[in-house]
């Protein structure tokens, strides 16, 4: 079986098992750190933006649209990588 967060220690026997848990791994991590990086950004433009300055709110902003997106490549990148492993359900 494949393992979700970290290079498995015996993988099934399928052409490039190996770059498939990679990008898993990969595609895991981006997407909970984008997540986290989303989350953030969120919290300084709309809860507590009274307390930053108008620099790091446009930082922020722009942080949000690109994080979003690398958001969406994590998780094309898992969505191939359990393809490969033969999963249809995601």
């Amino acid at each position: 079986m494949y393992s979700q967060f970290t290079i498995a220690n015996s993988l099934p026997s399928i052409p490039n098992a190996l770059n498939y848990q990679k990008c898993l791994i990969v595609g895991n991590y981006l997407m909970i750190f984008s997540l986290f990086v989303v989350t953030s950004s969120i919290m300084i433009n709309f809860a507590v933006d009274e307390l930053f300055a108008i620099a790091v709110q446009i930082s922020a902003h722009i942080a949000t649209i690109i994080f979003a997106a690398l958001l969406k490549i994590g998780y094309v990148l898992r969505c191939i990588a359990l393809h490969g492993f033969g999963k249809r359900n995601f």
